[in-house]
Formats: C-alpha cells, sequence, structure tokens
C-alpha cells in the first residue's frame, strides 16, 4: 500500500497501479511528488510482485499539468546548464524497463510530456485532452516537443507547440496519430488499463517482457543499425532457444485468446 504523501501506490498480483494525488492542483508536480514518483520508479526496479505498472491521475479533470510553478526551482547562474526537475520523473530516466501504462484521465499537458515520452502505452479516457501551454506564456516548448518526437507526427507537435492554449488535441485524434492506443469511456479507464497489464503481468518470463521493452526503446533511442548491433547482447539474455520454443508451444496449447479492441 502507499506511504506516500502525493502519490497513491499499490500492488496488486503482478499489477503496480501509481496514482498522482493532487487532484485539487491538477496533480501538479510540487518538489516532494517529484520525489516521490522518482522513488516510485526506483521501488519498482527491485520489486519483483511488481511485473507492469498502471500510471493515472486522481479526479476526472487532470492527468496532470506539469510542475507546480507555484514553488521555487533554482536554477544556476550560467546559461550553459538548468536545473530542470522534471527530468527525474520519467520511468525510463529511471532505468526502468518494466512496461508503464499511463491511464490519462482528463488534461495532460505541458509537463505531462515527460511521462507521456516515456510511457510503453498510453490509454485515455475519451474526455482527455493533450496540450503544451508554453508559448502561450511566453516559454520554449524544449523538453516536451523532443519528448514527442518519438511519438508524434512533426507536424502535430508544431501545431500543439505553437498554437499553446489555443490547441487542444482530442483523445480521438490523439489516437489517430498513434500518441494513444486506446480510447475509452472515462468510467473504463482503469478497467482497460488493468485488462491490458494483467495480460502483460501474466506472461511466462518477466524478463522477455523487459527485454523486449528495451529491445523497442534502444530502437527508438539509436538508429537502426546501431540498435541491431545490441539485439544479440539483448536475445542472448534470455534461455536457450530450444527452452524458449518449448514455452512457446505450451502456451500454443493454451489456446490463449487475443485481446479484442
Amino acid at each position: 500500500m502507499s506511504t506516500y504523501q502525493t502519490l497513491r501506490y499499490d500492488v496488486d498480483n503482478g499489477v503496480a497501479t501509481i496514482t498522482l494525488d493532487r487532484p485539487d492542483k491538477h496533480n501538479t508536480f510540487s518538489p516532494t511528488m517529484i520525489d516521490e514518483i522518482e522513488d516510485v520508479w526506483q521501488r519498482l526496479r527491485v520489486d519483483d510482485e511488481a511485473r507492469v505498472a498502471i500510471l493515472t491521475g486522481a479526479g476526472e479533470r487532470a492527468f496532470t499539468v506539469g510542475i507546480d510553478l507555484t514553488f521555487e526551482h533554482p536554477q544556476p547562474s550560467s546559461k550553459t546548464m538548468i536545473n530542470d526537475p522534471m527530468m527525474r520523473i520519467g520511468p525510463k530516466s529511471n532505468d526502468l524497463w518494466k512496461p508503464v501504462i499511463v491511464a490519462v484521465n482528463g488534461m495532460a499537458c505541458g509537463g505531462a510530456f515527460y511521462l507521456l515520452g516515456e510511457a510503453d502505452m498510453i490509454i485515455a479516457a475519451e474526455h482527455a485532452t493533450f496540450f503544451d501551454p508554453h508559448v502561450t506564456h511566453g516559454m520554449p516548448s524544449v523538453y516536451e516537443s523532443m519528448f514527442m518526437v518519438q511519438r508524434m507526427p512533426v507536424g502535430e507537435i508544431m501545431r500543439i507547440a505553437l498554437l499553446g492554449r489555443h490547441e487542444r488535441m482530442t483523445a480521438a485524434r490523439a489516437h489517430q496519430i498513434g500518441l494513444v492506443q486506446e480510447v475509452v469511456a472515462g468510467a473504463e479507464l482503469l478497467d482497460a488499463a488493468q485488462r491490458v497489464a494483467r495480460i502483460i503481468a501474466d506472461a511466462p518470463d518477466p524478463l522477455a517482457v523487459e527485454i523486449t521493452v528495451k529491445a523497442v526503446w534502444t530502437g527508438v533511442y539509436m538508429n537502426i543499425h546501431q540498435a541491431l548491433q545490441t539485439a544479440p547482447t539483448l536475445v542472448n539474455l534470455m534461455p536457450a532457444p530450444n527452452e524458449v520454443a518449448r514455452r512457446a508451444d505450451t502456451l500454443r496449447r493454451q489456446n490463449v485468446e487475443p485481446l479484442a479492441r
């Protein structure tokens, strides 16, 4: 169960559920929440009971709208450096390779993209919206836009980043362009995320799942030639091929039903 001030954390039957829990502040990231989400990812790295994680926000209005600007975030005097505490909130930035499913339950804007950019899958409620207000307030959208390059066509990123508060990407549009993998009614959001997470958690070998996640992100981070050079190392982390084949044959005999959506 949760021992945090700004998050709820629970593990049930292989699935960890993390809830950003500042609904009165649109689940903005205070310094305490930043510390706690970083701790959650580090905790998941060593918690063998959790094979997959669901991340969502409390309430129906917002997943998160980014950093809480009512707190001071000291910066170095040199313009060659920046202190961006939000770089600590992502699962991949914390070297976590267990799958993370983000369930977007409302507004996801600005600093939300630090999390969306490192999610393995995104499921959105029908009323969810995606936007980035930085330029409207005279600030550049830099880290947020860079994270989205991995998940969205460039023209769509430009539209969100340059139109600022005047643009609201709907969940349906986010699904059309591949940012979101599934859109459901708000009341069904957590059930949909749990359904996917349960299948992943029930996979016979969690290492195979983690290696697959690592392989996909290696392909994202590197060019294809560099990524393929790492492939043998990732494959060899698993047992011998005949053992893998035996496991696959066992699963085929179980006649596993595919997930419909």
